[in-house]
Order: structure tokens, then sequence, then C-alpha cells
């Protein structure tokens, strides 16, 4: 959940938690396990198109967060397993690659159709492990969907370039090629949208793919697996392994992967991008994020403060891209008063509840997180305008719920900062080291193009504030925020999937009768 602390009546900002997290897991022995009783079914991997189960003896409890009831158990998948899948993958490709491309354009909108068809079922799955409203659920499953719309294109996506005669009857001309195997690390925020963000761009390219789905919510990986073999996707194409730093290190250092995509926290974001990178793999890296909202004085009070509960509070703050600080340029007293109303206004229940705005927060080890920074903000002198650390929502005792929180009288040393002018907040914005996205609320045509053409992030809302692009374009967030020469999806996503290859062809109806020459090839004619 975000928590949301007010500046002196002039700056809002939230403390959300991380997105990708591999400690703190539920991690028990098959023998050792305390839910003997209630038998959880366990995940299995996917390897050469067959859903096995693995041997480990270790096991991650997928939890409810609503509840804490056990939903099911993700192995840690051995080294044998896990090179069993990228085996497989690798000689998927070999037959793979010589696919037609229509082909697996087909598969891709036969994938699509099977997605909306079973849209509820992914929705539900997401909310009973990860906690979000049903709403967002479907939410989170069609931004995916558009995605696997947008490779239903790869044809003209993937097209290569060619100019004839560069020289005396020599043409020249580009294609782009499939690298071979690749790999996807998923967070826990979106089980469903961050795979559908990976392997449909990837194997339509002609690649195939290993995927690791976050250990906190992977059903809708497997279920989304299950749909792609409907769909007529091969056997070894996709593949799916489970596991936390032991399975993430093997992927990074596997000489049979060409490539690794991965979004979640800055640290895990880090040290994936140079572990794999020194192995010679190409990389793209979306992680953590602080993003920026920039409220002027004409903005329309209504529709702004709309947004900034949606994009604050949405999703109980666990987004990449949920707006985490909003900086009012000058009187905010008004404001202030409304968010408030609004905030309180929400309803925090479990996903599940068709009223619910919000649900719970991934674990109790995020809850207790956040309520610590509250705490932290608390003992610095901020003033606790509305305090969600103690909502109780029945029926659901134990689930790691807070509610909205918004904090006031906040300073500098609080890591919270005010503005009194445009040029202000965007030096405050500049100064940040992330990068992901920004917003400005304006009815002013002059200050949005100077955000826009000042600010320092990769993707620019106005009045939007979350202006996360639809895949024809890319997901361009930049500076700490992301690791790679090549973002997500759109024209970058099918370049960092492919290779250029370059052909330079000569025919000759006979010869020329002018012998050899050793002189360097040039486009002047001799």
């Amino acid at each position: 959940m975000l928590r949301l602390s007010l500046q002196r009546g002039r700056i809002l900002r939230s403390l959300s938690p991380q997105i990708f997290a591999v400690k703190n897991s539920h991690i028990s022995t098959a023998a050792e396990s305390s839910y003997k009783t209630r038998n959880p079914p366990r995940v299995p991997n996917l390897v050469g198109g067959n859903f096995v189960d693995s041997q480990s003896s270790e096991f991650i409890d997928v939890i409810n967060p609503a509840t804490q009831e056990v939903v099911s158990q993700v192995p840690l998948t051995t080294n044998d397993e896990f090179k069993a899948a990228v085996f497989a993958a690798k000689q998927a490709f070999l037959s793979w690659r010589s696919t037609p491309i229509t082909t697996r354009q087909r598969v891709m909108l036969k994938l699509q159709e099977l997605i909306r068809r079973d849209m509820d079922k992914l929705a539900m799955n997401i909310t009973t492990e990860q906690g979000k409203t049903l709403k967002d659920a479907q939410g989170d499953v069609f931004r995916g969907l558009e995605v696997v719309e947008h490779a239903c294109g790869m044809a003209s996506l993937q097209m290569g370039e060619y100019v004839p005669n560069v020289s005396t009857g020599i043409d020249t001309y580009s294609i782009r090629e499939p690298l071979g195997v690749c790999a996807g690390i998923c967070p826990f925020n979106f089980p469903a949208m961050i795979p559908l963000w990976m392997f449909p761009v990837a194997v339509t390219c002609g690649n195939t793919f290993v995927l690791k789905p976050s250990e906190k919510d992977p059903g809708a990986s497997v279920i989304l697996a299950e749909l792609a073999m409907e769909a007529g996707l091969p056997s070894g194409v996709l593949n799916i392994v489970h596991g936390t730093n032991d399975i993430v290190n093997a992927i990074c250092d596997d000489d049979d992967i060409r490539a690794v995509s991965f979004v979640g926290s800055n640290t895990a974001g880090m040290h994936i991008y140079a572990r794999a990178s020194a192995k010679g793999k190409r990389v793209q890296s979306n992680m953590g994020a602080k993003n920026h909202g920039v409220v002027m004085p004409d903005a329309s009070m209504d529709a702004t403060l709309n947004a900034l509960v949606a994009a604050g509070f949405g999703a109980a703050g666990q987004r990449c891209m949920a707006l985490s600080t909003v900086v009012f340029v000058g009187a905010s007293e008004e404001w202030e008063k409304k968010l408030v109303e609004r905030a309180k206004a929400l309803n925090v229940n479990a996903g599940t509840d068709p009223q619910a705005d919000l649900g719970p927060v991934i674990s109790k080890q995020a809850k207790e997180r956040i309520c610590k920074l509250i705490q932290s903000g608390v003992e610095s002198g901020a003033k606790l305008l509305l305090d969600g650390r103690n909502i109780m929502v029945p029926g659901y005792e134990q689930g790691n719920f807070i509610g909205p929180t918004i904090l006031s009288g906040v300073t500098t040393d609080m890591e919270c900062y005010k503005a009194d002018s445009l040029e202000e907040a965007i030096s405050i914005l500049n100064r940040n080291k992330y990068g992901n996205g920004a917003a400005i609320f304006t009815t002013s045509g002059v200050a949005a193009r100077k955000f826009q053409t000042e600010i320092e992030a990769g993707q620019v809302g106005i009045n939007v504030p979350i202006p996360v692009p639809l895949p024809f374009f890319s997901f361009t967030g930049s500076k700490a925020s992301f690791a790679g020469d090549l973002n997500f999806y759109g024209k970058a996503g099918v370049n960092f999937f492919t290779q250029i290859k370059t052909v330079t062809q000569q025919w000759k109806d006979s010869p020329t009768g002018s012998g050899v020459s050793l002189a360097m090839p040039t486009s002047q004619k001799s």
C-alpha cells in the first residue's frame, strides 16, 4: 500500500514495498512441511512440453495475502532440472527458428483468443496469490494481452532493410534473426503482464524461452503456458523453472542462454545485469523507481485528485509505475483536505470482494517494512493526517492490509521536499536517481511543454498519472530505473530479441577479364 506524505502542504510522497524480492520466503522441506494434513498442490516445472513435478526436497509456500492460507508450494528447482529446461529450449530452437513467421503469428493470434476466454480464471488466480482486486487483476492480464496482440504483427516488425546496387552489380540487405535460448525473471506485482511482456515477443521472433516466475505468485505463468501450448506452441519453445537466488544465478551463468529479461528491484536488477553481462549475454533490466508528479495551481482539481488517489493507492502501491511522489507547486491546503477525504473513502478489503478498491500487500514482511517507514516519518516530526496501519478487515483479520496513510509537515531530512515553482519542481525531480516516469497536472500547454522537454524521465505523462505506453511504443524507463540498451516491447523489444545479419551479394553474368584486385573494395567505380 502506498503511504502518502505531505511536505508543509506542498509535497506528497509515498513509501511503497519492493517490487521484487527473493528473501524472506517461506521455505520448508518436503519432509518437514507443517501443512502435511492439507497437502497443498505443488506447482510443476514445464520442461520440453511436459509439466513435471520437481524432485527438489525444498519448497516455498505460496500464501494468499488476504487469508495466510497456503495456496500451493513452489519447488526450488534442482540444477539438473534447470539444465533439462535449457536443453529442451536449445533443441526446440533448431526447428522453431525455421518455422514460417506467419505460423508463429497464428500461434499468437490463437493465444490472445484463449487469454480472453480464460480472463476470469487468470484474474482469480492472481487475486488469490497476489492479493490485488479482481478488477485490477483483469487489468494486469489485459495489459499483457496487448503485447500478445502486438506480437501478432511480427512479420512487419521483424522486417530487415535492402539497398540495391550499393556498388556496381552489388546489393546489400540486412535481416533480423532470432538469438536462440532467452530467459525471463519476473516480479510478484504483475503475475500475468510481465511474463507476457517477455515470452510472446521472444518466441514470435523465433527464439525459445525459459521463464522463471516470482516464487510468490507463479500460478498465472503456469496457466499462460498451458494456453500457449493449447494455441499450438511446440514442445520446448516455452519452459518454466521455479526458485530464487540459485536459479537466477544459473540463468545468468548458463552458456546456452543468450539474453535475459528482468523486472524487479534495483538490488536484484543490478546483480543480474552485471552477472549476465559478464557472461556476454544481452540484458534488459527494468528496476525499481520513484515516479514523480507535479501539480500546478491551474490543474483541474477533481480530475487531478482522482488521478492521484488512483495512481498512489491502486494495487496497494505495488506498481513500478505507482505515483510515489507528488509535488504541489504553490498553496496546497485545499488539495490536502480533499485528498484525505478521498483516501478515507477507499474500501480496503480482500481482492475477491466486488466493492474492494485495494487489497493486501504481498507479505507480512512487506507490511512490517511499510509500518516501520511510516513510524520513522512520525518519529522525525511528521503529522499523521490519516493512519492506515491498524486497519482490520472483518473476516480477514490475518491479512496483510494497510489502509491509506497520509503524513503532513514533513521536512527535507525526512526524504521529502517542497517546490515553489515549476523550475524548482523539475530540478527536484531531475536530482532523483530514478527515471521511470514523471507526470504533470496542468491546463497550461506552456507548462506542459516545458516539463516534457526538461524532465529527465523515460516516460512522461501530461495529465496522465501512470504513463505506461501501449505495446507499439516501448516501455522506456531510464537512469537507475533501467539497465541495458534495448527496452521492453515495441520496436526496441523486437530488436532486443533479434540480431542483425547483413548480406552483401554480387552476381556477374560473365567474367570481366579485369583480373584479380587486392585493393580494399569500395563503392567508387574504378
